[in-house]
């Protein structure tokens, strides 16, 4: 009888555990995930008001760290988080990183002033806490480029564009200053050869893989719910990306997410 080959260990560097999608199958959703070879999960809080369940899920699964924001849709709708609450969040083990955060021109242009407050804010949260920014990008590249920019001159800062999915400009912005572009299920889509492209051309030693899940399913699974296991699906478009084997880049990503999420690596800053 052949023995299967081992699976590739991976990370799944941002997704949403807490959304109702998965109410009732978390532990099959983390079972899964495991037999993918998916080691470790980013589950972004995107609402200050829901740290504590979106913390819950982090000290029930060994494999599960978090992150906490205000997601820059929701900036209008939320009460604006303040530096030091940011900087308490942190004290937590599995408090891995500020965000996400951003800037999203494209269905809440009309709070882009908030939304350009609230995303100082998580900057300076992220400096003083020595932990990634993670940032939302959509419709604003121009201006993220130009915040990103203007606020690393002012005070140095670890940052990932998650979901890579905007222009080249902005990714050779972000590259510039250190930061690291994370490749979803969008990278995988057939008409996709343009941020297919992108991603080729930046050095594979500042690549992520993330599902966001419960959105953004890659092929096959496309139009579908997604989940943590599908990053092996993406992992395996970037592996041919980068003319790499499967197992190259999953160990190469992997180290990424090391260096840029030190903590959830047991590093200290």
């Amino acid at each position: 009888m052949t023995q299967a080959a081992p699976v590739s260990p991976i990370v799944d560097s941002h997704c949403h555990l807490d959304f109702p999608d998965f109410d009732g199958e978390r532990d099959a959703l983390v079972a899964r995930a495991r037999e993918a070879g998916v080691t470790r999960m980013v589950t972004i809080c995107t609402r200050l008001r829901n740290e504590p369940q979106v913390r819950a899920l982090s000290e029930t699964y060994d494999e599960v760290f978090y992150a906490a924001g205000t997601h820059p849709m929701s900036a209008a709708e939320e009460p604006m988080a303040t530096v030091g609450e940011l900087v308490a969040l942190a004290n937590h083990p599995k408090l891995v990183g500020i965000g996400e955060t951003g800037l999203d021109y494209h269905y809440t242009a009309e709070s882009a002033k908030l939304q350009q407050e609230s995303l100082l804010i998580h900057i300076e949260a992220a400096r003083r806490t020595g932990l990634p920014l993670i940032i939302h990008a959509r419709a604003a590249d121009e201006d993220m480029a130009r915040i990103l920019s203007d606020e690393y001159r002012a005070g140095t800062f670890t940052c990932v564009m998650h979901c890579f999915s905007s222009g080249p400009a902005l990714a050779q912005a972000a590259l510039d200053l250190g930061f690291y572009l994370s490749m979803s299920g969008i990278a995988a889509f057939p008409k996709s050869a343009e941020l297919r492209e992108i991603f080729a051309a930046a050095p594979v030693d500042r690549i992520l893989v993330e599902t966001d899940s419960p959105y953004l399913a890659p092929p096959p699974y496309r139009g579908k719910r997604n989940e943590p296991a599908y990053a092996a699906k993406t992992a395996a478009v970037g592996a041919g990306l980068f003319g790499m084997d499967y197992p190259d880049f999953a160990r190469q990503t992997s180290e990424n997410f090391d260096r840029l999420f030190w903590k959830a690596a047991g590093g200290k800053a």
